[in-house]
This record gives C-alpha cells, sequence and structure tokens, in this order.
C-alpha cells in the first residue's frame, strides 16, 4: 500500500498522488483494521474511522465515497502487492532454474499468508476478499497468475512438468485458489495448520505432472 501502487483504482473517489497523500490513506486503513480488530464490524463507519484517524470526516471523503470503498481499495492494493510479489518470484526463478517444487512452495506461501492467515480484523477482510473473487478485477488476477505459470514451465521445459493443456492449468491454478476460499468463508484453522501448504503443493504438483497420479 504504497505510492508504487498509484494505478487506477475503481472504489477510490481521489487518487494519492504524493508520499504525504498515501500517508493520509494508510492512516486511514490502519484505523480501519484496529476498529475492526477491538470494537467490531458492527462499529466500522466511516465517521468512526476519521475519528480514530484524527481526520475530519471530509478528509476521508476526499479519497472514498463510503466504508465499502475504503474496504474494497484495501483488498485492491493488496492484492496488487501480492502480484507483484508472484511476478518478481517467478522472474527471479527464470533467472536461476529453480525448480518447480520450489516456486510453489513459495508462491502457495506468498499466497496463504496474505489471503489466508491474520488475526480478527484481518479474517474479516480476507472473508470479504474472498467473497468477491468472481469479479472482473480477481477473476483477470487469477487468470494472469495462471498464463504467468505457463510461462514459467515453458521456460523451464522439464520433461516432468511439461507446459499442460487449459483444463490442467486451470486446475492447478484455481484448486489451490478454491481450498483457501473455503478455508477462509468456512472460517476452518487450515491455513495456520503447518501441513496445509504442503499438501497445496503436492495437489498442483500431481495435475500438472508429466503422468498424473492415479487417485
Amino acid at each position: 500500500m504504497s505510492p508504487g501502487s498509484d494505478q487506477a483504482i475503481q472504489s477510490m473517489r481521489k487518487k494519492p498522488r504524493q508520499a504525504r497523500s498515501w500517508t493520509t490513506v494508510r492512516t486511514l486503513f490502519e484505523a480501519t483494521l484496529q476498529i475492526l480488530e477491538q470494537e467490531g464490524e458492527a462499529r466500522l463507519t466511516t465517521n468512526r474511522v476519521a475519528e480514530r484517524a484524527g481526520f475530519s470526516i471530509g478528509t476521508l471523503y476526499q479519497y472514498f465515497p463510503d466504508m465499502d470503498a475504503v474496504l474494497q481499495t484495501m483488498i485492491d492494493l493488496e492484492r496488487r502487492r501480492v502480484m507483484a510479489d508472484l511476478d518478481a518470484l517467478l522472474d527471479r526463478a527464470e533467472r536461476d532454474g529453480t525448480g518447480l517444487e520450489a516456486v510453489l512452495t513459495a508462491f502457495i506461501h506468498i499466497i496463504t499468508e496474505a489471503f489466508g492467515r491474520g488475526n480478527a480484523a484481518r479474517r474479516l477482510l480476507l472473508k470479504r476478499a474472498w467473497k468477491l473473487d468472481h469479479t472482473p478485477p480477481v477473476v483477470a488476477a487469477k487468470q494472469q497468475i495462471a498464463a504467468r505459470i505457463l510461462k514459467f514451465l515453458q521456460i523451464r521445459n522439464d520433461p516432468r512438468y511439461p507446459p499442460p493443456d487449459p483444463q490442467r492449468l486451470f486446475l492447478a491454478t484455481r484448486s489451490v485458489l478454491g481450498a483457501l476460499r473455503a478455508a477462509v468463508l468456512e472460517e476452518a484453522a487450515l491455513p495456520d495448520d503447518p501441513g496445509f501448504e504442503p499438501l497445496l503443493v503436492r495437489l498442483a504438483l500431481g495435475t500438472l505432472a508429466a503422468t498424473p497420479p492415479v487417485l
């Protein structure tokens, strides 16, 4: 959540252009999380967030039309941060010759940390994020992840994990994301279990393998 994320964010009324503006927006985000954690979702209003952040309500409304826009922007910026981290991971892996299992292990850890774990306030935000996973920006992000993995597999050209057909690529990516989504929405403790991420890695590897295991 920084000036580096200065792309068009549909949910914002005014886009921060300077470091000072981003500091204001980050303070509003921090106040939002504090209220969620300490007072609960019922107390989350634009007036309360502005008060907690130490700003006038007019300052908040310069950037956001309502509370939903604040939450949506927080989710959008986090998604963009994660996409940048995943892209950087795959760029390094292509340069270093890293194998698929190591890449998926790091890849799934990044996604699980960002969209599967956190305190009570963050989990409320994550539930909202996963409920919006059908929206065009999120669908586009999932397609981008799949395309980036395909590019990596094409460059690696590992006979054990050849570039998959569209069906297998879809299943490999959506099964991992779908399992994480279900865990968050069902309030399961799985994302905090140390065995959860390795199972997701095995799931993806099995789907992408040249000879998938017999189930």
